[in-house]
């Protein structure tokens, strides 16, 4: 929350370095031969494993790539908003009658 009003009213970063990291960004995603379908695929993976197990904000979700000297790692910020201490019923595997 304090994020989002610090967006609203706070000092917004120069075109430059929004820019810079945009570009960032996707020479990151070229260097790993990751397309925006396989990232989106990847994200609603995510979802659909993480929501077994606890209620997240998908709206808020961040799935990025991040560039080290010689590696590419994922990184993930899931904001959970509650942990489920059962599996939920529509996640049981179907009986095999």
């Amino acid at each position: 929350m304090l994020e989002a009003l610090l967006k609203l009213f706070g000092k917004k970063e120069p075109s430059g370095k929004v820019a810079h990291n945009r570009l960032k960004v996707v020479l990151i995603h070229d260097r790993a031969n990751v397309s925006p379908e396989m990232m989106e695929n990847l994200r609603n993976d995510i979802i659909e494993v993480i929501s077994k197990y606890m209620d997240i904000n998908k709206k808020e979700m961040k799935i990025s790539l991040a560039d080290d000297d010689d590696s590419v790692a994922l990184v993930a910020n899931i904001p959970v908003s509650n942990m489920r201490h059962e599996k939920r019923k529509d996640d049981e595997p179907a009986s095999k009658n």
